[in-house]
């Protein structure tokens, strides 16, 4: 047994010791966390009655706020895939987006179909959507891409290569067909499954249906258990 006075400079030594052995295991572990797959996720986060809500093609001005206000009440974040052209045009819509906590996803800088292009291609329209998702809000975070028209071709590898996981759906309620709330609303209520994710439209045309069956939808789904969480 040691001397009594060498006692606590070994029990330090022993707690930095352990603690370099924490920092040292949990260093790389951090380092060499996987990043984003060329995989195409479709499934909400956690498990049982969950669904995740994406809404493409915005921001649209009139759609696109009303809809931040329904979510914002209802206590809901969800995905927003922008389409460039739509976000040079109404910047402070994108900031309004993120101030409000939601998500970001990359959904091409002219709403193209990409399923024939090649890499660069691919590429050079992320990386310009990217920047101009980045002029509106500077340092933005844009964890997705969404291919239009779910058109993926050699879209996934691409997107993954530049930080961002392929976002795909399992319920798409057709809204860009506007065949009314009622039917918009029936199309979610009845269409969603455990652990879906809900793709809808914000923009690319008048979305003020989605708006409204969106509203209607969340009390319902949070009546009969489900949980919103994001992809």
């Amino acid at each position: 047994m040691p001397p009594p006075f060498t006692r606590p400079l070994i029990h330090a030594g022993i707690a930095l010791g352990a603690l370099g052995l924490v920092l040292a295991a949990g260093g790389p572990a951090q380092a060499h966390r996987p990043g984003p797959s060329a995989r195409i996720i479709d499934t909400a986060r956690g498990s049982g009655s969950v669904v995740s809500f994406t809404f493409d093609d915005g921001p649209n001005p009139a759609d696109t706020r009303r809809l931040l206000s329904v979510l914002h009440r209802q206590r809901i974040q969800a995905v927003f895939c922008l389409w460039g052209d739509h976000v040079d045009e109404h910047p402070d819509l994108v900031r309004r987006i993120v101030a409000a906590g939601h998500t970001l996803c990359n959904h091409g800088m002219h709403h193209d179909d990409m399923s024939t292009w090649t890499p660069e291609q691919i590429r050079a329209d992320l990386r310009e959507t990217n920047a101009a998702i980045r002029r509106a809000v500077p340092g933005a975070v844009i964890p997705y891409f969404r291919a239009p028209y779910g058109s993926w071709g050699q879209t996934p590898a691409v997107a993954a290569r530049l930080g961002m996981q392929p976002l795909g759906w399992r319920l798409a309620i057709a809204d860009w067909e506007t065949p009314g709330t009622e039917v918009l609303l029936s199309r979610l209520l009845e269409g969603v499954t455990p652990g879906a994710v809900v793709l809808m439209h914000d923009g690319g045309g008048d979305r003020g249906q989605t708006v409204d069956a969106v509203e209607r939808a969340i009390p319902v789904l949070r009546s009969q258990g489900w949980r919103f969480t994001l992809p």
